[in-house]
């Protein structure tokens, strides 16, 4: 069974850092994509970032070249670096890794930035 488990989410202030983990278990075939989503209070779901197996990263326009994401695929492991928060960034983030057209999901990490 594929488990995914999101770490470090918290409180931060506006302006600072924040990284998050995740590491899948349950995997033993290729993942072809890993990622990052999240829900903002009283919004939909949005892509954050993600990363591809060949290395390839995209990034929301809102974060572009404030998030930076990392990848292990040998380790199952996904990161997302998050610098010059905002309160805009608040929300519950999700980690994803993707095979072809399946997707598995972590319970997601709640996220607040205080302005």
């Amino acid at each position: 069974q594929v488990q995914l488990v999101e770490s470090g989410g918290g409180l931060v202030q506006a302006g600072g850092s924040h990284r998050l983990s995740c590491a899948a278990s349950g995997i033993d075939f290729k993942i072809d994509a890993m990622g990052w989503y999240r829900r903002a209070p009283g919004k939909e779901r949005e892509l954050v970032a993600h990363i591809f197996s060949g290395g390839a990263t995209s990034f929301a326009d809102s974060v572009r070249g404030r998030f930076t994401i990392s990848g292990d695929n040998a380790k199952n492991t996904v990161d997302l670096q998050m610098n010059s928060l905002k309160p805009e960034d608040t929300g519950v983030y999700y980690c994803i890794m993707r095979r072809g057209l399946t997707t598995y999901w972590g319970q997601g990490t709640q996220v607040t930035v205080s302005s």
